[in-house]
């Protein structure tokens, strides 16, 4: 048990992410996965810190990780650090364990994140803040808005976190994309990104959209926002209750009415031309899973984005 800390930090010794090696095997990966087993903040149904956990075990069906329409697999490039040591009652204390562990993983490798829920994102932009040296681009798919300005009288959680980096200044509000928001919130909240010279495509806009065709507009709405000269990088963060609960119900806050996997896996693939820096996703509770359907999809997504950067110029 000596690889252990915690009963839900995923080993290192046994196979990772696609059943990728260990970061110490592969130190000049230029793909890393990397765990943050944190769910301290959520506000319903606990459990995403297992999440990581489940998603790796959900992509060793990726069997030899080569996409089969484009015929790329990140895998000979790709290691896994495992899930980072950090501590599980305290939400500053774990943001300030989190950033010294991060800043070299930024630094030297294009990770994917796996949470933990989704109040871990706001570290992670601050480092990639810190990195590129100017506001990011972000695109936010979420069942909700996540820009309340407290969490239930706290004053940072999983619902603040585009709040707080858009006071912060760690994202340019107008080269922000929300997709799938629909949640119950009061106006200034559920439309605070667009108030900022956003974008969002709520769950409703997308109703019916799923092909590449179908979807063409909106991709080419959002190219157009985050490409072209003197565009930052863009970063990628996913809750999983993006998803309608038929396709994820393994997900401590679930909305009815969501997206289609098929829909999401549309939009990542359509939009691989992108400056991506690096993506998390987050809210994955196994305990509230059937069928293993949430972590399969997640593990889809994040296999999607690594075989996109195999694509991309």
């Amino acid at each position: 048990m000596g690889d252990y800390t915690f009963a839900f930090e995923t080993s290192t010794t046994h196979p990772g992410f696609l059943k990728a090696p260990p970061l110490t095997a592969r130190p000049a990966a230029r793909f890393v996965v990397a765990g943050i087993p944190w769910d301290g903040s959520t506000t319903n149904r606990p459990g995403a810190r297992f999440g990581p956990y489940q998603i790796r075990r959900a992509s060793h069906m990726l069997c030899d990780g080569m996409h089969p329409e484009w015929g790329v697999s990140p895998l000979a490039e790709l290691a896994d650090a495992g899930d980072l040591t950090l501590p599980n009652t305290s939400l500053a204390a774990m943001r300030a364990a989190l950033a010294p562990l991060v800043a070299p993983l930024v630094a030297n490798h294009h990770v994917a994140w796996l949470g933990g829920d989704h109040s871990v994102t706001l570290p992670l932009l601050r480092a990639y803040r810190a990195q590129v040296g100017r506001p990011l681009a972000l695109v936010h798919f979420d069942a909700h808005c996540d820009t309340w300005t407290d969490h239930f009288g706290e004053p940072s959680g999983h619902g603040t976190w585009v709040h707080e980096a858009f006071v912060e200044g760690l994202v340019e509000p107008a080269r922000t994309v929300q997709f799938g928001i629909r949640s119950a919130a009061a106006r200034e909240t559920s439309r605070y990104v667009a108030d900022r010279g956003g974008l969002i495509y709520t769950a409703r806009d997308l109703r019916g959209l799923e092909s590449p065709g179908q979807l063409a507009a909106v991709v080419a709405a959002v190219r157009a926002r985050l490409s072209g000269a003197g565009a930052p990088p863009v970063y990628l963060s996913l809750d999983i209750d993006c998803l309608d609960p038929a396709f994820a119900p393994g997900t401590g806050t679930p909305e009815p009415g969501g997206l289609s996997s098929a829909q999401v896996l549309t939009l990542l693939e359509e939009l691989t031309d992108l400056d991506l820096v690096g993506m998390d996703l987050c809210e994955v509770a196994p305990a509230y899973d059937h069928a293993e359907l949430t972590s399969n999809a997640a593990a889809n997504f994040v296999w999607t984005y690594l075989c996109g950067r195999m694509r991309a110029p």
